[in-house]
């Protein structure tokens, strides 16, 4: 009786506690309180995690100012390309990518998510030695295929660490930061090329690899990959790390999770898996299901008319005859991608994943069909001066335009781009991305996200490789229109298979996708301060208190 005797005396206080919502918040979240000390080491984390993304972005980037300096070299210049071998400069990272993302949970599981980021640096480190000495245009061919494996390589890891080490009310913006930092890698390319030669550059470039590497050091391995491999210590010391360089005891609970994510009978009995049992993971329900929703985010996502502006920007606006000077209209558009990834960075943490998405997805599709109607139907009309010109009125590909057509409404399609540039990366660009470190099981997350992530770059490269010929068959119009309505399906779609997942334990994201618990749409935000009594909650609701255990009683002061 004696250890009643203090909780029955503030027996009114805990009752109050058990109407606090904190104490579901300390539940959901370990008890860690919610401040600065514990995301620090976080947002370090990922920042230099991004550092490798960075150097991706800038492989990306290069070719855009290679192709003109070797397709009309200056004096000194010993490499001359013609239009085909031009051709496949742009090409060959579309086609190695998708190679690298399918063996990436294969080759760097093993090895870990940090040691696999420090790897892949490698042979980035290499390819850019290689274009700086490169007198061939297969020396061009071999250091692409480089930069093309390793991007690929690189998906698995980068995508699962952020997922993995942290908290469910930051995953959400900070995974969100890995396509800003790509873009902003591509837009190093253009500015360093503005100041220095193409050579000098790839040997800039290089310094941001090293950089990567000897950073990585200093942040610790995913402790979901420690616990898969049983380094249960290890795991400890990582999410003492992670959560603010707090105490073994106050990451105890957390190591617990992870740990039963990854228990299956045959592990307690010591027995290693067979291929076939781990086969067998990614013909399940909690496989499949995840892997269809990815993989329809990342054909939405590209078949949003924002793969192709991107890849054909300056023909595209010389087709449209965009009121300023095509290669500027060009930049405001990455540009304008930038302030998309970044608004989504700071508002999905407040909205959830699916009120983004839906708003995106929308915006997009209107913009594409008023793109669309523009072209097919206010430039044909007699407001120019010109009468019923026909439907067909421009080469968009070459950017020949048939016809003067010189009109002051030219701002309305550029402009509605520039929208659809910056709406499209608040959400449905970015969307895919995010959910691959979220919706796959703890023995499925790596090699699944090299799958939907090779599944990622293929949509993409069949964009670009039919937007040619639907050009030709339904003509710039017809082309856009049709962008337009998979948009607005994408949204109907969306609404019935997309789960909120913000905010959300990996845990509890896995049961809903296996079937056992379904997840609210309602996106879960902690509380800022978290009282201590109500910390103590569980401790006297049941486990070192049984007496308060289903206790309802209402006591009026």
């Amino acid at each position: 009786m004696a250890a009643l005797t203090k909780p029955i005396i503030k027996l009114s206080q805990i009752t109050a506690n058990m109407k606090d919502p904190t104490v579901k918040d300390d539940a959901h979240h370990y008890g860690y309180r919610k401040n600065f000390r514990v995301a620090l080491p976080q947002f370090l984390a990922v920042s230099v995690k991004n550092l490798v993304l960075l150097s991706y972005g800038m492989t990306l980037g290069f070719p855009t100012i290679l192709i003109p300096a070797v397709k009309d070299p200056i004096d000194v210049e010993v490499l001359k390309l013609n239009n085909s071998e031009i051709s496949w400069i742009s090409s060959i990272n579309l086609i190695i990518v998708p190679l690298g993302c399918a063996l990436s949970g294969i080759v760097t599981t093993p090895m870990g998510r940090r040691r696999a980021m420090q790897m892949v640096n490698i042979p980035f480190f290499i390819a850019w030695l290689i274009f700086h000495y490169s007198s061939t245009a297969n020396h061009l061919y071999g250091a692409l295929f480089l930069t093309g494996l390793a991007g690929g390589l690189l998906e698995a890891p980068v995508l699962t660490y952020v997922a993995e080490i942290t908290q469910p009310h930051l995953r959400g913006a900070l995974t969100a930061t890995s396509s800003m930092c790509i873009i902003i890698g591509v837009f190093t390319q253009f500015l360093f090329g503005l100041l220095m030669y193409w050579r000098t550059v790839a040997l800039v470039n290089i310094f941001f690899a090293l950089i990567a590497i000897l950073a990585l050091f200093f942040i610790p391995e995913s402790p979901h990959w420690l616990v898969m491999k049983k380094r249960h210590d290890d795991a400890r010391k990582s999410l003492q790390w992670l959560r603010g360089w707090t105490t073994a005891q106050d990451v105890e609970l957390e190591l617990k999770d992870i740990q039963a994510l990854f228990k299956r009978k045959k592990a307690e009995t010591g027995q290693e898996e067979t291929f076939m049992e781990k086969l067998s993971y990614y013909l399940d329900k909690s496989f499949l299901v995840p892997f269809f929703l990815v993989s329809y985010a990342f054909f939405v996502g590209h078949f949003s008319g924002m793969t192709t502006l991107q890849t054909y920007a300056v023909s595209i606006f010389q087709t449209l005859e965009a009121p300023i000077d095509k290669y500027y209209a060009t930049l405001i558009l990455g540009l304008l991608q930038i302030i998309g990834c970044g608004t989504c960075v700071m508002l999905v943490h407040y909205t959830g994943k699916r009120i983004l998405t839906f708003f995106s997805t929308f915006s997009a599709g209107i913009c594409c069909l008023l793109v669309a109607g523009y072209e097919g139907y206010i430039k044909t009309q007699d407001v120019f001066g010109n009468s019923s010109l026909p439907m067909n009125t421009s080469n968009t590909t070459s950017g020949i335009i048939n016809g003067d057509l010189q009109n002051g409404y030219s701002w309305i399609p550029t402009t509605l781009l520039m929208l659809l540039a910056l709406l499209t990366h608040t959400g449905i660009r970015l969307l895919p991305w995010i959910l691959i470190g979220e919706v796959f099981s703890a023995k499925t997350r790596s090699g699944a996200a090299g799958i939907a992530s090779a599944v990622g770059y293929i949509f993409g490269f069949l964009t670009n490789k039919t937007y040619i010929s639907m050009v030709d068959v339904l003509s710039f119009w017809g082309t856009y229109g049709f962008y337009g309505i998979i948009c607005l399906t994408g949204c109907v779609v969306f609404y019935f298979i997309l789960p909120e997942t913000e905010g959300k334990k990996l845990y509890d994201i896995e049961n809903h996708f296996a079937g056992i618990k379904k997840l609210t749409n309602e996106v879960y935000r902690s509380k800022k301060n978290i009282n201590k009594e109500s910390s103590k909650l569980r401790d006297l609701q049941g486990n070192t208190n049984p007496t308060f255990e289903g206790d309802n009683i209402t006591i009026r002061q």
